[in-house]
């Protein structure tokens, strides 16, 4: 019990690993159908706003399963870069009219990539790439087409495009985890438009790794 006079402990500030630990919680649920892509979008807005620990319990206070401990200050680690965060950058662009582009297997993917679809279709597989930069962002525009985009489920993936009379959202697939990923983790944002036409961001486990296997009944 706290003495009078004793001044109140000011609110703990919140890092960056918090909000993005808390944002993974949300795409999480928007992959099970507990929210919308709207109600993921304002939830995220929040999120990435939140200056305190306190800010960050709103967004996943009505979610099943998300213990106290979702929101509390990271425990101080040693963060070790990822190993495949570096190298040369590949191609910045993959287009695709009336036809078909594929990119899997070990690349790089740079900072900023453009996937367009039209007519035609995009198959991305960033399990075996390397990323020339901790964020990266793609921006993904499939319209009378689609864009395929598979991630590993041990990266930071946020998906804020838009579906206008077509779809542009996540999945997990293959058992994939629904742990948070690792400290300093790569972290890809997959934006744009699907108009007429679809863009699925598809969490899998990396190769090699052994799916996560279902607790339930």
């Amino acid at each position: 019990m706290e003495q009078p006079g004793t001044p109140e402990r000011p609110p703990m500030r919140a890092s960056d690993t918090d909000r993005e630990r808390v944002a993974q919680i949300l795409h999480n649920a928007l992959a099970e159908g507990r929210i919308t892509v709207q109600e993921l979008e304002e939830r995220l807005d929040t999120v990435y706003a939140a200056k305190t620990l306190a800010e960050l319990e709103p967004p996943v206070a009505d979610l099943p399963g998300v213990s106290a401990s979702a929101v509390e200050p990271a425990r101080p680690r040693a963060l070790t870069p990822d190993d495949r965060i570096g190298g040369v950058p590949g191609s910045k662009a993959s287009i695709a009219v009336m036809s078909g582009v594929t990119r899997k297997g070990p690349w790089t993917v740079p900072a900023e990539h453009t996937s367009v679809a039209f007519w035609g279709g995009v198959e991305m597989d960033l399990r075996s790439a390397r990323f020339a930069e901790r964020h990266t962002t793609i921006t993904a525009v499939a319209i009378m087409g689609g864009i395929d985009i598979v991630v590993p489920d041990d990266i930071i993936v946020e998906v804020t495009g838009i579906g206008f009379m077509g779809a542009f959202e996540g999945q997990d697939r293959d058992g994939a985890s629904t742990q948070p990923p690792p400290p300093g983790a790569p972290v890809v944002k997959v934006t744009g438009l699907a108009f007429w036409g679809g863009v699925t961001v598809i969490r899998k486990p990396r190769k090699g790794q052994t799916p996560q296997l279902d607790s339930g009944a």
